[in-house]
């Protein structure tokens, strides 16, 4: 499949599981705020990765969150599949999107830098 193709595709695929999460009524899933990053469709369009992330969770919270989401992924291929109207329907596999708080992190980290080189700075000078 052409680049741009999968690209549109995968955007449409994203926008769709968005929407369809904030319908979702299962408990795991509804009382977190949880946003679909990306997602990458398989160039056969049979498998689609799901990635997620989870406003402000501990560590069994996400887990929750994603078993939540396998619960309903035969809800969400259904929904894809009404709006999409493609040959296939992906199968869906959810991974948690840990972008966020790595970035946070490498933030914390500079921040920390700049710290201790303002504090060398001003003990020189």
């Amino acid at each position: 499949m052409a680049g741009y193709r999968r690209e549109r595709v995968n955007e449409e695929v994203r926008r769709i599981i968005t929407e369809t999460v904030m319908n979702i009524k299962d408990p795991r899933v509804s009382s977190h705020i949880v946003s679909i990053t990306h997602c990458d469709v398989s160039g056969d369009l049979k498998y689609a990765k799901v990635y997620f992330s989870v406003l402000n969770a501990s560590h069994e919270e996400i887990k929750e969150v994603k078993t939540g989401l396998f619960s309903a992924s035969g809800y969400i291929r259904k929904q894809l599949a009404e709006i999409l109207n493609m040959r296939s329907t992906p199968e869906l596999h959810f991974e948690y999107d840990d972008l966020a708080e790595k970035s946070d992190r490498v933030f914390e980290l500079l921040k920390q830098e700049e710290e201790k080189r303002k504090q060398k700075e001003s003990d020189n000078g």
